[in-house]
């Protein structure tokens, strides 16, 4: 029953099938894409200056959200944080947070902080520097040592940063 014949048509079923299939696939590619990969027809103009100014207000407004958030809230955030860090001066997993707003980065004597932060050593952290770690440690600081996601709603940022503050860090 199944003989050299058999096979052959078998055969030729599926290339005429792939071969049609691949006929269809470029038809359909030269109707969608008609004109190839030439000059965009129109472009969308926008003001870099634009971006640049809703920088700096995003800026300005993380500090307006720092000075409205709720420390309480922000408690609560820094449970997310207490696994590896303390607030009373002691060093676990990661660098005690007492005082560390306005403190220079990589600056707790005794502490193997990663490359990535010891080449920020002549830095501060702010309430700007805090918010973008918090956001996205791995982002602010390539080759960090923290394996944490981030916070990535800025009013936990906020509240967690008015928290420090409330407590001295």
């Amino acid at each position: 029953m199944f003989d050299t014949m058999t096979f052959t048509k078998v055969l030729g079923a599926f290339c005429g099938a792939l071969l049609i299939y691949l006929l269809g696939a470029w038809a359909a590619e030269e109707l969608y894409h008609i004109g190839g990969h030439g000059e965009q027809a129109y472009l969308i103009e926008t003001d870099e200056a634009d971006s640049e100014t809703a920088e700096l207000e995003e800026e300005l407004d993380f500090a307006a959200m720092v000075s409205a958030a709720d420390s309480d809230a922000g408690e609560r955030v820094w449970g997310k944080c207490r696994a590896c860090h303390a607030l009373d001066g002691s060093d676990g997993v990661g660098p005690h947070l007492d005082g560390v707003v306005d403190r220079v980065k990589a600056s707790i004597d005794g502490f193997g902080y990663s490359d990535a932060l010891m080449e920020m050593s002549d830095q501060v952290w702010d309430i700007d520097a805090l918010n973008g770690f918090l956001e996205n440690p791995r982002g602010y600081a390539p080759g960090t040592a923290m394996s944490f996601a981030g916070l990535k709603k800025a009013d936990e940022r906020a509240d967690l940063v008015a928290y420090l503050l409330t407590t001295g860090g």
